[in-house]
């Protein structure tokens, strides 16, 4: 009996985001839409890493992509002038088309990829909500259940919080007093398959794999660690892949409103 490798792993944020990308990619049901149907990418740092993986083409500025942000210590929202619109395709194809009219025609072997801001130990993930109409999430959600079509939901295990059920019914744009930068509401969402850095590694190889820590300092602030299980062969994928994956670059954000129109709770000059 071939005797298993065990290996530890760590991994920033960046680092798991282009992980995750990649591991989405490799979903049955990605390459299935990729033939012949549809993809939204909707906005976000993630999604980003999974649009420069899914058409091979890089975005120069990943930080064009998403709307709402952590940034800097606080809420905000990116100018919505200099945002990179959503990605459509559509059998693999770039389509310029809007991606709320791209919705009208979805059913259910059609994909749409939305991130999110916190994930509990229950598999519920939180969307957080600068928008009092609930943005983009609010527009696709009840497209997506009433048509079981598929929500793919990349997360890095960086955010995984105690309970999104009790953050959210405590949250609310009018329910906050203030906040620092946007107030935001949050939506509880347990509809949808979950991407955390675990999936996306078992989709790219043939591993058992446990979280063993999060956390660090000197740039790995966020990161998380790994044991990783396997037989030399499937470990060595592993490792060939951290080869491309290790040392990417953090993405930055060069197009956040601030201040934005609500006093701060903290103002920033």
């Amino acid at each position: 009996m071939e005797k298993l490798k065990n290996i530890f792993i760590t991994l920033n944020v960046s680092e798991s985001k282009r992980l995750i990308a990649k591991g989405v990619v490799q979903d049955n049901n990605i390459q299935n839409a990729l033939q012949s149907g549809l993809i939204i990418i909707a906005g976000g740092t993630t999604n980003a890493y999974i649009y420069e993986e899914l058409t091979g083409k890089t975005l120069e500025d990943k930080g064009r992509y998403p709307a709402g942000v952590i940034h800097d210590g606080r809420a905000c929202v990116t100018a919505s002038d200099t945002r990179i619109p959503y990605i459509v395709l559509a059998e693999g194809n770039k389509i310029d088309e809007d991606w709320k009219n791209v919705m009208k025609d979805f059913d259910k072997d059609d994909v749409f990829i939305k991130g999110g801001n916190a994930l509990d130990y229950e598999g519920n993930v939180g969307i957080l909500l600068a928008d009092n109409k609930a943005g983009t999430i609010g527009k696709a959600l009840p497209v997506l259940n009433a048509r079981g079509s598929i929500l793919i939901i990349p997360i890095g295990l960086e955010k995984l919080i105690y309970s999104v059920p009790e953050a959210a019914n405590l949250m609310g744009i009018d329910a906050l007093d203030r906040g620092m930068g946007k107030k935001v509401g949050m939506m509880n969402i347990n509809y949808g398959s979950v991407y955390t850095e675990i999936k996306a590694l078992k989709n790219l190889a043939d591993i058992q794999v446990v979280h063993a820590s999060s956390g660090g300092i000197g740039g790995s602030e966020g990161s998380q660690s790994f044991l990783i299980k396997g037989s030399e062969k499937e470990v060595d994928k592993v490792i060939e892949l951290l080869r491309d994956i290790k040392g990417e670059d953090p993405l930055y954000i060069k197009n956040i409103e601030c201040p934005c129109q609500e006093p701060c709770l903290f103002p920033y000059q």
